[in-house]
This record gives structure tokens, C-alpha cells and sequence, in this order.
């Protein structure tokens, strides 16, 4: 079976598919230190190449650098422009791009010596970003996944909200990626992760909604912590909101927002998995399938054990905005 080609823009310039090499040294390679997106896109005829929600996914990126120390070298303008460019070249209808930033070749790594520092201070690092981004034919979903909805499992992982990488897109996906291939291995199209205080973190690819009685439940996300509401448990400790280990995803975004346009209420809450096993519909979104519908976790139906209504009209309006 021949690979589908992809074209990548590596450190500034676009390199051939096999030509595409990063150090063996890469802080990314060696000890995970990296960030990545996943973006839908798309070239149009004579124009720049257009992914959905650009910005907000290199918002999202710059910040968790900043945030975790990776780098504050990045630039929206720049980035964002580079990711057009790369779809653009790359010439596809629709595309699944991949947008990685690492801490870097290590043999690289430059220091700098506070002067005000104490002495025996270790000087501090100075990192010089691996950028690459790769854009390649966006993943195809069978239909029926949509039109008959997929069955959920629980994922043994648990995460912790007290774990300062949770709720970034790191490079560290093992965990989630194995439960994954559990979930695939049970004939189920994802798995759902809990916290450690057994509240719902998301699907392990994804962000998860609940419907109920007409409203639009789901996680609170990292950023979202201060003053959300919190009817099924404590979030809170002390008198000061417990951090979120949950991504806030883009295409989560999307949805609050398309049905906050509609006139559906939307709140952010802790969930537990009787508010999952008791919805009317449960929704997962990503950057890839937009929005899917769960008509079953483990053995147990949800709502009807057929798509529900809510899911059916939000996954035709994702396609219309994602329309090349």
C-alpha cells in the first residue's frame, strides 16, 4: 500500500516527504518536550490554503509554550502563515494538517547566566524551537459512524488535575493512544478518561458533551476553572478553583458556540458518569471527525441507542463550516 504523500515545511524552509529529519537529539525525541495541533483544512484555487479555526489553534499552542516554558519565541502571524503556506503547497481539497513545535536539538541548546543569580544558580536554557508542519489528505470516517453513532468505553487511565502538563496538547500521548487501541480491540470507536476524582476528563482523542433535557453539558476546561459552576461535585479547594486537566478544544469551541447561536443553554460543569449513562445524547468532537455522536457506553444505551436529534443538526452544520 503506497503512502499518500505529504508536504512539509521543516525549520523555515519545505523539505521533500523523505527528506524530513529532525536530530536524534531533539528534546522531542528525547524526552518528549513538544506541543503539537491537529488542524482540517483545505487549498482553494488561486488563494492561500485556509484550516478551520487557525488562529484559535495557534492561540492555543503559543500559549501552552509560554505557559510551560517551551518557548516564548513563537508568533501568531508567522505560524499561522506558515500552516496557509504548507496547505497551500501541498495542494489538497481537504487536508489533516499536523502542526509539532519541540524544545528542540539539545546539542543546540544555548545558556544564559542571570547576573543577580545566586552562586551555584544553574544558568538558564535557551531553546531554539524544531517547527514542522506537515499537511497530508484528511482522515476518511466510514459514514456510519455518524449516521448509526459509535460505542464508548471506560479507559483505565485516570488524570490528574494536579498534573501541570494536563489539559495541554503535549507530545505525551502513549497513555491515551493505548487506551485507544484497547477501545479498538473491543469494537469501540473511543474510550472515555475520568479524572482521579472519577469526574469526565473526555474521550481520549477528544472533548465530550452531554444532552440533557435540552441543554449542553460539559467539562470544565483548563482557562474555565474561575467562577464555573459546579452542581455535581467539588471543584474547589480551599476557596480557590481546582485547576482542569481538560484540553479546551477547538472544535469543543465551535460547538458551545453553534449552540449558543441556536438557543441552547450551555453550561460547564463537573460530570460523573451517572450524568453520562443518564444523557439524552452523549457528543464527542476533535479537529478530525467534527461531531460524533455515542449511542452506547460499554453495554449500556444512551438516550435510544440511536443519534439524537441535537447531535444529528450539529454535525451537518460542522460540515457546512468546514465546507472546502
Amino acid at each position: 500500500m503506497l503512502r499518500a504523500m505529504a508536504t512539509v515545511f521543516l525549520n523555515g524552509r519545505f523539505v521533500a516527504q523523505d527528506e524530513a529529519r529532525v536530530s536524534a537529539f531533539d528534546a522531542g525525541l528525547q524526552h518528549g518536550v513538544g506541543l503539537f495541533e491537529t488542524l482540517l483544512g483545505g487549498a482553494r484555487e488561486g488563494e492561500d490554503g485556509w484550516a478551520f479555526r487557525l488562529d484559535r489553534h495557534v492561540e492555543r499552542l503559543i500559549r501552552s509554550a509560554q505557559e510551560l516554558g517551551l518557548s516564548d519565541q513563537l508568533r501568531p502571524g508567522p505560524l499561522a502563515n506558515a500552516v496557509r503556506l504548507t496547505i497551500a503547497r501541498s495542494g489538497l481539497a481537504r487536508a489533516r494538517v499536523r502542526l509539532t513545535v519541540t524544545g528542540g536539538d539539545l546539542n543546540l541548546l544555548g545558556r544564559t547566566r542571570d547576573a543577580s543569580a545566586p552562586q551555584g544558580a544553574q544558568p538558564r536554557p535557551v531553546v531554539t524551537p524544531t517547527l514542522l508542519i506537515a499537511a497530508q489528505p484528511a482522515t476518511e470516517y466510514p459514514p456510519e459512524m455518524f449516521e448509526r453513532g459509535i460505542t464508548a468505553v471506560i479507559a483505565d487511565l485516570r488524570i490528574n488535575p494536579l498534573d501541570p502538563l494536563a489539559g495541554h496538547k503535549t507530545l505525551n500521548y502513549w497513555a491515551r493512544l493505548r487506551e485507544l487501541q484497547s477501545a479498538a480491540a473491543r469494537h469501540a470507536g473511543e474510550a472515555l478518561v475520568f479524572q482521579v476524582t472519577n469526574h469526565l476528563a473526555g474521550g481520549c482523542v477528544s472533548n465530550a458533551f452531554v444532552v440533557r433535557d435540552g441543554r449542553l453539558l460539559t467539562p470544565i476546561a483548563r482557562g474555565e476553572e474561575q467562577g464555573a459552576p459546579t452542581e455535581s461535585g467539588p471543584a474547589a479547594r480551599h476557596g480557590v478553583a481546582m485547576p482542569s486537566p481538560v484540553l479546551p478544544g477547538i472544535t469543543r469551541g465551535w460547538l458551545a458556540d453553534w449552540a449558543a447561536q441556536q438557543g441552547i443553554e450551555v453550561a460547564r460543569r463537573m460530570l460523573t458518569i451517572d450524568d453520562v449513562l443518564s444523557a439524552d445524547e452523549v457528543v464527542l468532537t476533535n479537529s478530525s471527525w467534527g461531531v460524533l455522536p455515542v449511542v452506547r457506553v460499554e453495554k449500556e444505551a444512551i438516550g435510544g441507542g440511536a443519534v439524537g436529534p441535537l447531535a444529528a443538526r450539529a454535525r451537518e452544520a460542522w460540515l457546512g463550516a468546514t465546507a472546502p
